[in-house]
Parts: structure tokens; C-alpha cells; sequence
């Protein structure tokens, strides 16, 4: 897969709000098959898009860059024999990979999460200041003028700032798709009059915010928006994600019991069957090895 094709791939990914890493070898110390500048997308599902390497570092690729897809973190990952292991360094993380014929690789490991994506609900200056202060925040912002109630399964935040055209309509919508911060902007009286005709459950009820925005003391249509933006982000730190955001899962992971790696458990990890257990290994090498002579590494199992 060339470079043009992989930053399509990425783009795709994005559009359809997919999270995934950005393996690109920064170093490479001979003899390794990778040369800086190769590069590859590992998607959640373990699947690995690209080269970065031979089976055995594709292997330790995959079951770290899932780790730092699960925690929302990018980070150096080298990948080095064992014994030139050195000591712990700030942001580094070093895996000793018996497999490698001696070199070792440095490969940036850029974690791609979907931005936060916000429905704004209205046309009013209000409305207006509010796209414009998420997108400066770095959300997906999708501005809705009339009454469309629909929102994506990932959606994290809706805002009603539409001054009472369809608003009950709208606001029940989001909440009933579990939308983590539902905001109305209105003045507390009727926010709160809305919300009694709403006839909302105590879980929804917590998750409705009106007036919406934290009480700095907002009067502009942008300080408005400020102060919107300022608790969407207090709620999203202490909520779940979105009922529909894509779930970074935890693969099982194995230890191969010919060299000893850590592997990822996928649909592409090698295997054997033997005496009714699954044996897992980092490439088919290891499992072609373990296959010509059990009895030699069954001790590790």
C-alpha cells in the first residue's frame, strides 16, 4: 500500500469517524527490513494496514498501539533486541522483541480519535457563536437551522439554542438516544417550565442543562457560547462516552511460547491447536517452529 493510498485510507477513516493509529518508523537501526518513513494504520480491530516492518514488529505494533488506542495517547514505541533494553525514558516505550535479528526500530505510534461531535439546534446569533467557538475548540460542530431531531449514535453533545421553535421535540429526542450533555439556552424560568413538560426520568433530567452554560456571568451571543463550551467540557470529563461511540476493545492477549513476545489475539494472529488449547505466536515462523518440536516449549505454556 503506497503512502497516497494510506493517507486516503486515513482520510476515509476519519469521515466515518473511526478511531485508529498512525505507525510511522522514525529510526531503524540495521539490520531491520523497515526503513524510516514507512508507515502503516492499525485499526481497532487489530488489523494492520501498511508496513512497518517484518511479522515480528508488525506483532508488537499491534498489541501496543492497541494499548495506546484504548488510553487516547500517542507515544515512541522501540522495539529492540532484549539485552539492549535500557532504562525507562519519558516518552518512550521500549519493548525487547527477541525475534529481530539485531537491529531495532523507533516508530511513532499517532493516536486518531474522532473530535467530539456537537448538534447545534437553531439559527440565532447564539446558535452562530456556538459552531464557530467548537470548531476553534477542535469539535466536529453540525449547525441544524429547522427541526431535524436526528442525531449519530456517537453524538456527545446537543444544544437547543432556537428560541422555542420545536425545542420539547428535540430536546426528547436526544435524550431518550442517551446524549451525554443535552443543552437549552433559555432564561431559567422557562428552561425550567420546558423541562417539567418534558416529563423526564431523574437520569435524564441530570443529563438536561438550562439554562445551558456555566455562570460566568455570559451576556454577549459569544461569551454565551463561551460558557456553553465551558461545560460541555466539565460534563464530558466526569461522563461515559456517547452510547454509540466506537468501543477501543480490550483484546486477549498471549505469550508465544517459542521467543516469548507478548501478542495480540486477532483474527490474523497465528495459531495451532494442540491437545484442545489454542497456542498463539508473533509470526508463523514461531508457530512452524513450535509445531516441528512441542515438547520443547510446552513447558512454557
Amino acid at each position: 500500500m503506497s503512502r497516497v493510498d494510506l493517507l486516503e485510507r486515513a482520510s476515509e477513516l476519519r469521515a466515518r469517524r473511526t478511531p485508529f493509529v498512525v505507525a510511522t518508523v522514525v529510526r531503524a537501526q540495521r539490520p531491520t527490513s523497515a526503513k524510516p518513513g514507512d508507515c502503516a494504520l492499525l485499526l481497532p480491530d487489530g488489523t494492520i494496514e501498511g508496513f512497518v516492518g517484518g511479522e515480528c514488529s508488525e506483532s508488537t505494533v499491534r498489541a501496543q498501539g492497541l494499548r495506546q488506542l484504548a488510553a487516547g495517547r500517542s507515544t515512541l514505541l522501540r522495539i529492540t533486541p532484549p539485552d539492549a533494553v535500557g532504562p525507562p525514558a519519558e516518552g518512550i516505550v521500549t519493548v525487547g522483541n527477541p525475534c529481530l535479528s539485531g537491529g531495532s526500530l523507533d516508530i511513532f505510534l499517532e493516536v486518531m480519535r474522532p473530535p467530539m461531535l456537537v448538534y447545534v439546534y437553531g439559527a440565532t446569533p447564539v446558535a452562530r457563536s456556538l459552531s464557530e467557538v467548537g470548531r476553534a475548540a477542535g469539535w466536529e460542530m453540525r449547525p441544524v437551522p429547522g427541526a431535524d431531531a436526528a442525531v449519530a449514535p456517537d453524538t456527545s453533545a446537543v444544544v437547543v439554542a432556537s428560541q422555542g421553535s420545536d425545542e420539547h421535540r428535540v430536546l426528547r429526542a436526544a435524550l431518550r438516544a442517551g446524549v451525554p450533555y443535552v443543552g437549552l439556552v433559555a432564561s431559567r424560568r422557562r428552561g425550567a417550565s420546558v423541562a417539567d413538560a418534558l416529563g423526564l426520568d431523574s437520569e435524564q433530567r441530570e443529563r438536561l442543562h438550562t439554562p445551558a452554560g456555566l455562570d460566568i456571568g455570559a451576556h454577549a451571543p459569544g461569551e454565551v457560547a463561551v460558557s456553553i463550551v465551558a461545560e460541555i467540557i466539565k460534563a464530558a470529563a466526569g461522563a461515559p462516552a456517547p452510547s454509540g461511540a466506537p468501543v477501543m476493545p480490550e483484546l486477549p492477549q498471549a505469550t508465544d511460547p517459542v521467543c516469548g513476545m507478548t501478542v495480540a489475539v486477532t483474527a490474523a494472529t497465528a495459531r495451532l491447536s494442540r491437545e484442545g488449547t489454542t497456542v498463539y505466536f508473533c509470526c508463523p515462523g514461531c508457530r512452524d517452529a513450535f509445531a516441528a518440536d512441542p515438547g520443547r516449549y510446552t513447558r512454557t505454556l
